[in-house]
This record gives structure tokens, sequence and C-alpha cells, in this order.
């Protein structure tokens, strides 16, 4: 009995699939249909969907790490005295943080001021670009309640707000134009970072190639500068902090120095002791400020050194190049799935879905 079992088994799987041939065979008029429609819903889409073109850039930077009395500032160090220099210790902005900056409001508000040229040489700003850009038409019909509401609440508010309300202290106000534009370019601009290389990789994804070259170059640009601000800005600021304090101790030197030299003048042929211990008073209150003066100098030299020391290099790997083919599906894709959608659906209810529903009524 076993073995008969096991002869019957391929045999009744080999009806099955003639019989799911059969079937499907039968009803080749209506996925003959479906293939139609399925063609037809895929080109009407694949010609919706306008094309996009991504630029990438690549770029790895030196960051922080511990240095101590390396390079320039050990240099300084070294040459103005051993006891000089200033200590590094570990950034607190690493490579990783690339990705939260490029996406940041500031950041992107920044960049919606900037200048583009657009096909045809004219010149707008990003923000301004963004708004020419198209969208598939189902966009239109979701949004299309929001926008009628938008229109009705403008037509009884009138309030505005102007470039310098934008930023009242710590917040930011925006308007509803620009949110949503920081929003989609949120989505169209990304910042990668390997966390073992550290090397970086933005994104920009837009419809026009030359634009979106445009801006990646300006966004790893803008990346820099900010990277390259905050890590001289306390090097800067240990600099301004120590000039102030150089030119508070010249000038005690200054005062000490006069002091002994007015006092020696005025008793140059007396010999009493009193006037010599004077004398040896004002010599070393002099020397004393002297000598803190020539240390602050000698930091100063080494905090100038510094500035220089803690700007980053960025070796650009891959610059800014103007895409010639499209990032975007192509639409021989979207007519493929959905014709495959579509015959396979047509298949699961003819012979699946409308016997079960007949079966269960």
């Amino acid at each position: 009995m076993p073995e008969q079992s096991l002869q019957k088994k391929p045999q009744e799987l080999e009806i099955d699939i003639q019989d799911i041939i059969r079937k499907i065979i039968a009803i080749r008029k209506k996925l003959y249909k479906a293939v139609v429609v399925g063609l037809l819903i895929g080109v009407i889409v694949g010609t919706s969907i306008p094309k996009q073109y991504t630029v990438r850039v690549t770029l790895s930077p030196e960051m922080g790490g511990e240095k101590g009395n390396s390079g320039i500032v050990g240099v300084a160090a070294s040459f103005l005295g051993g006891g000089t220099g200033i200590k590094s210790g570990t950034d607190a902005l690493n490579a990783s943080l690339s990705s939260d900056i490029v996406s940041s409001t500031p950041f992107l508000l920044e960049l919606l001021n900037m200048e583009v040229v657009v096909n045809g040489g004219e010149t707008k700003t990003l923000s301004n670009y963004l708004t020419t850009e198209s969208s598939p038409w189902w966009n239109y019909i979701i949004v299309l309640p929001g926008i009628i509401n938008s229109q009705l609440k403008s037509w009884f508010s009138h309030e505005e707000i102007s470039s310098k309300e934008k930023v009242q202290g710590r917040l930011i106000i925006l308007t509803k134009e620009e949110n949503a534009q920081i929003s989609a370019l949120k989505k169209k601009i990304t910042a990668i970072v390997n966390k073992k290389t550290a090397i970086t990789s933005v994104n920009v994804t837009l419809q026009d190639p030359k634009v979106a070259a445009i801006v990646a170059d300006s966004v790893v640009h803008r990346l820099q500068e900010y990277i390259i601000s905050y890590r001289t800005s306390k090097a800067k600021e240990d600099c301004a902090y120590l000039e102030k304090l150089f030119e508070v101790r010249k000038q005690e030197y200054y005062v000490a120095q006069k002091k002994y030299a007015d006092y020696v003048d005025t008793h140059d042929n007396l010999i009493l002791q009193s006037v010599r211990a004077e004398q040896e008073r004002l010599q070393n209150d002099m020397n004393l400020f002297y000598q803190v003066y020539s240390q602050v100098a000698n930091q100063l030299q080494v905090a100038r050194a510094k500035v220089q020391e803690e700007k980053p290099v960025f070796a650009i790997v891959e610059p800014a190049v103007v895409p010639i083919e499209s990032s975007s599906m192509r639409r021989s894709i979207y007519i493929f799935l959905f014709v495959f959608l579509s015959v396979c659906g047509t298949i699961g209810w003819l012979l699946l879905g409308k016997v079960y529903i007949i079966q269960h009524k």
C-alpha cells in the first residue's frame, strides 16, 4: 500500500498541473485583455512619473582625533618652549554627523536661497526651481483638498513672514511653502557615511541633471564650511582670549619697566641702602611681569598655529558630474510590472477567488 500511494502522488500532481494549464488556456482571451489593460496602465504610469537624475559626490574628510603636540602646533611649541603647547582632545563633531547636518533645517533653509542655472541659461533660486518640478497627475488629486483649504485661508488672512522674522534668537519660523520645500529637500538630498572609512557620499536627486550637479557641489562646499567653522571655533576663541590677555600683560610689563627706568634715572647718584633695595624691588617686579608677558606671547603664537592646524582637509574622491542617464525606474519596467500584476490578478481571481466566493455563498 505505501508503494502504491507513492506512485499515485506524482500522477495526481501531474494531473493537477495539467488541469491548471487547461484552465489557463480556457481563459486565455481574458488574459489577453488583462495584458492589454496592464500594458495601458504601465504606459500611463511610466509616462506620468517624471525622470529623476542623481548626482553623487564622494569626499574623504580628515576628522579630528588625539593630536597632542603634532603638526604645526608641535613645531610652534618646540620652537617657543616645550611647555607652551595646548592640548587637543577628541572632536565632538565626527564624520557620522554629516548626514544630520545636511538634513538639518538651518542648512536646507540657507540652501533654498542659492542660485542655480536651469536649461536655457535662466538663473533662479533653488526655492523657485523646486516650484517648477513636475509631479505625477495623481499627486495633484491627493493634495487638491489641501490646496483649496490653503487658498481659502489666504483670502481671509494676509499675514506674511518677512526674512527678518524667520530667525528669532534660536527659533526658526517657516512658511508652509518653505516647510514643504525643506521636507522635499530632505528626501532629495542625502548624505551617507561609511563609519569604517569615514568616507561621505552626498546624493542629490532632481529632475534637471545640471541643477542636480550644481546643488550637489554647493552642498559639499557648505558642508565643508560648516565643519571647518565648527572645528576652528574653539581655537579661534582661545586665540582671541590670548590676544586680549597678551595686550594686558604687555601694558603691565611696560608700566613696570617705566617705573624702574624712572626710579633709576632719579636716584642714579645715590648710594643709600634703601635706594638700592627699592631699585632691586622694582627690577624684580619688571622681570616678573616680563616672564608672564613672554609666556602669554608664546601661548598666543601656539594658539594661532592651532587655528590653522584645526582646519580639516577634504579630499574629493568623486566630484559632481552632470549625469547623462536618469536614475529613475525605466518605463519598460513599469510596463512589465503592471502586465505581470494584471495577468496574475486575473488568473488568481478566475481560478481561485471566484470559485471561493461561489463555494461560500
